[in-house]
């Protein structure tokens, strides 16, 4: 009997043989299962590393067959391109709550949280980076992705130089690489040394981030001039 060609998706295995058939269609809600294997991926990655991650580890960790897991990604170089491309969905969501209404500290304290608050954040995204730097397409995602966050980043700089909350003689895009550095760095360190970054001293670095791109003191400038 011939197998329905419909039914079936090429998928490299974990060992590097030959692509096997997807297996038939999981039951229950499509998007839900999908994310519930991002996060699962996810923890393998930040527990084990990209190398040690397979989908064999995924669908152990999502309780489930690493049939399910092929289903929705072909492979491992899928399903991580699909993690990568959901961190940087929430860099953006983390932006666009305060696009209408720039609050740069805000905004900050925000992106901070994402690691002070999940744990496997930075360990993830730290990867992701390390593996982009041997891989050319890989690594042209997260180009593409990282252009998109500081271009929006940019913008809501921007909109605060026209309000006069933000230094106008860097312009917005160099403030914007700035920040992103900041924020990268902030986050690469709190998982090694969490003890440094105590509420306190939190508050501190997001005020001094803001004093470095205040308009200078004795800079008076009406806002739309």
């Amino acid at each position: 009997m011939s197998e329905n060609p419909t039914t079936t998706r090429r998928a490299t295995r974990d060992d590097g043989s030959r692509p096997t058939a997807r297996r038939g269609r999981p039951t229950g809600d499509h998007e839900a299962k999908r994310a519930e294997l991002l996060k699962a991926a996810a923890s393998v990655i930040a527990r084990e590393g990209y190398a040690n991650t397979s989908l064999r580890k995924v669908a152990q960790r999502a309780g489930c067959t690493t049939g399910a897991v092929t289903y929705y990604f072909a492979n491992k170089e899928e399903l991580v391109t699909a993690v990568t491309e959901k961190r940087f969905d929430d860099f953006d969501a983390t932006l666009a709550a305060g696009r209408d209404q720039p609050d740069i500290r805000a905004l900050l304290e925000r992106w901070l949280s994402r690691a002070t608050d999940d744990a496997e954040f930075w360990p993830v995204m730290s990867q992701l980076l390390v593996h982009a730097r041997y891989e050319p397409a890989f690594a042209a995602v997260i180009q593409r992705r990282y252009a998109r966050h500081r271009e929006v980043l940019a913008s809501v700089l921007a909109t605060g130089q026209e309000r006069g909350t933000v230094r106008d003689d860097i312009p917005a895009d160099l403030l914007a690489d700035q920040l992103a550095a900041l924020g990268d760095g902030w986050m690469m360190m709190f998982p090694i040394e969490p003890e440094r970054f105590t509420a306190d001293r939190v508050e501190a670095l997001l005020d001094a981030a803001i004093t470095l791109i205040a308009p200078p003191p004795g800079t008076h400038r009406t806002p739309g001039a």
